[in-house]
């Protein structure tokens, strides 16, 4: 079984943890030939923390709208949490839906 390693951070206490994806946390791909903007936030607006390189595999913690954005699974104004503090526009994830696939981030 394949085992992709999470690092995540607590917002609150600025803690860091590190978090095992197996196959009960699906992993849902970048498009092909993209590489992807990660942002703090559910828009462009948001500071961009890191670039996702092309063939990467992206957990979704949660969902949020914000910015509406155009790419090549669609228009749509959903973000996704692949980390904590960390979104990309679910243009770009091959999640097979228009709609959502997580819970709503509270």
């Amino acid at each position: 079984m394949a085992v992709e390693e999470i690092e995540s951070a607590d917002e609150s206490t600025g803690a860091r943890a590190e978090t095992t994806a197996t196959a009960t946390q699906k992993l849902y791909s970048i498009a092909p030939g993209y590489t992807v903007n990660v942002r703090s936030g559910p828009g462009t607006q948001y500071r961009l923390i890191r670039t996702l390189p092309v063939g990467s595999k992206v957990p979704i913690f949660c969902q949020r709208p914000g910015e509406t954005i155009s790419g090549p699974y669609g228009t749509t104004n959903i973000w996704d949490n692949i980390k904590v503090g960390e979104y990309v526009s679910d243009a770009y994830v091959n999640t097979g839906s228009d709609g959502y696939v997580a819970p709503r981030c509270s």
